[in-house]
């Protein structure tokens, strides 16, 4: 046996050829000589990719054996064979400036995989498969060539599908013809560490995970060491010190942050498709490598590891990735939060099975509580082979209890977003500042993505189908809900090659976390063209969401809108909507009191304001918001009515207020309009505040240095002043009081805080935190400079 074999390879390369032969892949590898560590490699992907010798008469499989056998048959049967062919299929044209040959090598993955998967009804396609390989090859991809369009083709996607290709179809090619692939894969990723058509921009977060898994599987395909060892050492940057290590916490750019927060492409909250993408990529190289000579050991593992419970698990809502956190990725048609929420977790269910204790049963966990707590029971019916054998598995284990959505308040304050979860509900806020963009859009992806990044908010629900039923195409994205806005019409755009994000303005932005329960978050929206402002605050409580307005101020004549609700009824919807107790019909009101939408909730507007209550049927398609070469949607027209409650404002100042109360009775909403269990204390440009009798809490905003005075309430607090902008959330807990502080606009180094209450025994502080003065008064001096936004708290009797 050849030395480098380390002893677990050992033992599963005695069953390699038998792996192989299970797989219908070749073992003329092993006809001559004993099957070496690269064989191994190869038959262990091929076995991720097809599920390997699965019990094909198990019902479990049927929905996905007939899906793929039918899906690669018609790839097969609409194949141009003719030998003047210029494309593979004529829905595929092949040019310079398209991405179609990297979609057609996809294809010829699925009919790889297709021919390697037990139980389909797929025969034998070989010699198609490598008779268009080699026309690709010669046409399309080969290292003569350079890169035109979209480099991601190039450098990610046609790559990987080829090399996906050549190690299921492996017995259908020649020597010849894998030296010939592997020549362009080589021209187009030779190094993982950079970006080929930049030779000096160094790729970072997915983008880097990717590559360095394309070099890895041809490092197997090709029996490259070499190759092999660059794909692990990547995911370190070995090449750099670490300094774009995917196993290292960043404080700017791209990656994995302290607080929790996934960073793509500079500026953008991006865990929900890009974070899957590292993630997973990991997980298939930690299982593809564990026991090899390549084996992944950077210590710092960790960091990724801990990211599925602080990065991932936060947006996860009953098997849903919000989309608050997947970019562009919302114009996809054959996405939404569903499909990206299945994603995240096939690719937790992998990593449990390549990692150790406690990590394994945790990620185990997870899943099921994900699987489970799915309603429209949508997992198991759209998962590939392998992924229905993990999730059976962990079904049918017993030890493995569901992990539970437990309640928490989560402050993102290095990606600028907020999740509230309670129990039955989670609200989510999407905003952004300098440092975070507020969308992004391109490649013909996203066109309409204008106000997600504005305050938008999300309600989540038992209405698991809200925002993956057609919304994206039919909503009104110029009055997204939590949005302040300007009606002066806006165009579609992104259409153009290339990607880019929409840069926002304000500095403060962000809010402060009190014991991981409650918490105030705001931002000072300068919109796109700079001719709307306003302070917009949300405090997040118990059983409620309390927004306020200020300051708000339009200059470009167009009448302001602050968008309370925009739901998604779905088709011909009859949910009741009511205003003050009585039905409501379309139109505007003048001070109304409460309002309540059935299956969703109730709304308070305690300083009254014009209401404009309005349902309509709205017919759009997805080709409307997303015409991506590989990505566009349908022309399909889809109506769905929604249920709109919206403040007006005028066209040069407002204000406003509102309760949300998710899942709130008509009768419950009736009863806190009359008593809503708190006090608005300010609500100018300069503060924003509130207390909360029932739970013993004092939130403020404050934009400036101020102060908020007359307090009432449990908390014993009468006022505070701060001498900095700041965000404050007071709280008391029996004969304990915490405060928590941030500055959200990192424009202090200090902030000192002034608390008009009674002050004993400090009991726990943060080494931010320095107590000036107890006793009548406290007073606390916040070392806010360089924490980014991040929360301070301190404890005291």
């Amino acid at each position: 046996m050849p030395p480098f074999i380390r002893r677990r390879l050992l033992l599963q390369a005695g069953l390699a050829a038998g792996a192989l032969t299970s797989l219908g892949l070749p073992t003329h590898a092993f006809a001559t000589q004993e099957p070496d560590e690269f064989d191994v490699l190869r038959a262990r992907w091929a076995e991720l990719a097809t599920g390997g010798a699965i019990d094909a008469a198990d019902p479990a499989y049927a929905g996905a054996l007939a899906g793929l056998s039918t899906q690669a048959q018609e790839l097969i049967d609409t194949m141009l064979t003719a030998p003047d062919r210029t494309a593979l299929w004529p829905d595929l044209p092949l040019s310079p400036s398209s991405g179609n040959f990297s979609i057609s090598y996809t294809r010829l993955k699925t009919i790889a995989l297709a021919r390697a998967t037990a139980g389909t009804t797929v025969t034998d396609a070989g010699p198609q498969l490598a008779a268009a390989l080699d026309f690709l090859n010669a046409t399309s991809y080969n290292e003569t060539l350079k890169e035109t369009g979209n480099w991601w083709f190039w450098e990610i996607g046609a790559p990987r599908a080829l090399l996906d290709t050549c190690v299921l179809a492996d017995d259908a090619l020649t020597a010849e013809q894998l030296t010939n692939y592997l020549r362009a894969v080589d021209r187009f990723v030779p190094d993982p560490n950079r970006r080929t058509n930049s030779p000096s921009l160094r790729e970072t977060g997915a983008n880097r995970v990717d590559k360095a898994l394309i070099v890895a599987l041809r490092g197997i395909v090709g029996k490259s060491a070499d190759k092999l060892a660059a794909a692990r050492d990547a995911l370190s940057d070995v090449a750099e010190s670490g300094k774009n290590s995917v196993f290292t916490y960043v404080t700017s750019g791209d990656g994995f942050y302290r607080d929790g927060s996934f960073v793509q492409h500079g500026n953008l909250a991006y865990v929900g498709t890009y974070g899957n993408v590292a993630l997973g990529g990991v997980a298939n190289l930690i299982a593809l490598l564990g026991g090899s000579t390549w084996e992944i050991t950077d210590p710092s593992r960790a960091v990724l590891l801990d990211a599925v419970e602080a990065s991932f698990a936060p947006f996860m809502v009953d098997g849903r990735m919000m989309d608050c956190v997947s970019g562009r990725a919302i114009s996809r048609e054959r996405a939404g939060d569903h499909g990206n929420g299945h994603g995240t977790t096939s690719t937790v269910l992998l990593l449990a099975s390549g990692v150790a204790e406690p990590y394994a049963s945790r990620y185990k966990a997870l899943a099921k509580g994900w699987i489970t707590r799915d309603t429209l029971g949508d997992y198991l019916p759209g998962a590939s082979i392998p992924e229905i054998s993990r999730a059976q598995a962990l079904l049918a284990d017993g030890t493995i209890a569901p992990a539970p959505a437990e309640p928490r308040h989560f402050q993102f304050y290095n990606q600028d977003r907020v999740v509230h979860r309670r129990p039955g509900w989670t609200f989510a806020i999407a905003l952004s500042s300098k440092r975070m963009a507020r969308y992004e859009w391109g490649n013909g992806e996203n066109l309409r993505g204008w106000y997600v990044g504005d305050g938008m908010t999300y309600l989540y629900n038992a209405d698991q189908s809200q925002f993956t039923d057609a919304y994206w195409p039919t909503v009104d994205a110029h009055r997204m809900p939590g949005t302040t806005v300007s009606t002066k019409p806006r165009q579609p755009g992104g259409t153009g090659g290339g990607t880019g994000t929409v840069a926002a303005h304000a500095e403060w932005v962000g809010g402060a976390s009190y014991r991981n329960e409650a918490g105030a978050v705001g931002m000072h929206l300068i919109n796109h063209d700079k001719t709307l402002q306003a302070r917009k605050s949300w405090f997040c409580l118990r059983d409620s969401i309390v927004a306020l307005g200020a300051g708000i101020t339009g200059t470009d004549g167009f009448a302001v809108e602050t968008i309370v609700e925009n739901r998604n009824l779905h088709e011909d919807g009859t949910a009741e909507l009511r205003l003050d107790g009585a039905a409501a019909v379309d139109g505007t009101y003048g001070d109304p009191r409460w309002a309540h939408l059935e299956g969703v909730g109730g709304y308070l507007f305690p300083a009254g304001g014009v209401l404009r209550v309005q349902r309509e049927d709205r017919t759009g398609s997805w080709s409307e918001i997303n015409v991506g070469n590989d990505t566009a949607g349908s022309t399909t027209p889809h109506t769905r009515r929604y249920a709109k409650l919206i403040l007006e404002h005028g066209t040069t100042t407002g204000a406003y207020t509102y309760v949300v109360l998710p899942n709130a009775t008509h009768r419950r909403t009736a009863e806190l309009a009359a008593d809503p269990g708190m006090a608005i204390c300010a609500n100018t440009a300069d503060v924003q505040a509130i207390t909360s009798y029932r739970e013993n809490l004092v939130l403020a905003n404050f934009w400036t240095a101020g102060a908020v005075t007359e307090i009432v309430g449990g908390t014993g607090v009468r006022a505070v002043t701060t001498d900095r902008p700041a965000s404050v959330v007071i709280g008391r807990r029996g004969p304990v009081t915490t405060v928590a502080v941030s500055d959200p606009s990192r424009t202090a180094q200090t902030v000192r805080l002034t608390v008009d209450c009674r002050a004993g025994e400090v009991l726990a502080k943060d080494p931010a935190v320095t107590v000036v003065a107890t006793g009548k008064q406290l007073v606390l001096d916040v070392a806010v400079g360089g924490s980014r936004g991040a929360t301070h708290s301190m404890s005291f009797h």
